[in-house]
């Protein structure tokens, strides 16, 4: 079985971008399932009911989201969807579900969308805490466990991958755009990518403009938040899990 994993779509560039090559890639590399992280999608953040109506006629499984879940309001009209999740360990009562099961393959496939805590500026539970608890629930309910970890710090994304080896099959960070280097199979047979990186507008600063960024950095002055435009890249990462065990026997990069 192979997943897919697809970099935060950032604002309309990316959802073109998406559009143009999601089917082209699942059909070349044989995808069985497919996840697309969300939460950047409308004017770089939030996710408006125009754009999610666009992403359901593509061939996505599940989408997840993250600290930008609630950046536009539309998001209370549809987050119920069984397509798409939120972070599991917002506080309790929020709306909407931190997990969904899905068939694939007549296997049951659990995903799990979580949020950091280090330098993310959002009250959320312990997202240890709630990996666990979540995993001991769905190990008796699924086939498979595949964790989205949407989280700013290097550390607290690996310390994840040891909390969680052997434990899921796949655990992939969102949310800092940067697609990086570091995809392994653990011992345990875990899949494991710090970031799977964006899919948003190429010449910027993580999807901002190049020019707004700079002067924010330079000056220390709040500049107004302006998306980049131009070319757009897509990243993304595939696990393939072995048909019988549902761990992760190869995992590679996408870079488009």
């Amino acid at each position: 079985m192979k997943i897919l994993a697809v970099g935060d779509i950032v604002g309309e560039i990316g959802l073109n971008k998406l559009k143009e090559l999601l089917p082209n890639i699942i059909e070349k590399e044989n995808i069985d399932f497919t996840i697309v992280n969300a939460e950047n999608t409308s004017g770089g953040m939030g996710l408006t009911i125009k754009d999610f109506n666009t992403l359901l006629k593509l061939p996505i499984d599940i989408m997840t989201m993250g600290n930008h879940t609630w950046g536009k309001k539309d998001i209370f009209a549809f987050i119920d969807n069984p397509k798409l999740i939120r972070p599991a360990n917002y506080s309790k009562g929020v709306q909407g579900k931190g997990y969904q099961i899905c068939n694939c393959k007549n296997k049951k496939i659990a995903v799990i969308n979580l949020i950091g805590r280090t330098d993310m500026n959002v009250l959320s539970e312990n997202p240890f805490t709630v990996a666990e608890e979540l995993v001991n629930k769905l190990n008796k309910e699924a086939d498979a466990i595949l964790v989205d970890f949407h989280a700013e710090a290097t550390a607290e994304k690996i310390a994840m991958k040891y909390f969680l080896d052997g434990k899921v099959s796949a655990i992939f960070g969102t949310h800092t755009h940067v697609q990086t280097a570091d995809e392994e199979v653990t011992e345990n047979g875990t899949g494991y990518i710090t970031d799977i990186g964006m899919t948003g507008p190429k010449k910027s600063v993580i999807g901002m403009d190049v020019k707004v960024s700079i002067k924010r950095f330079v000056t220390s002055l709040p500049e107004r938040y302006k998306l980049a435009e131009g070319e757009a890249i897509l990243n993304a990462c595939v696990f393939e899990l072995d048909d019988e065990t549902l761990k992760t026997r190869n995992i590679y990069r996408i870079k488009y």
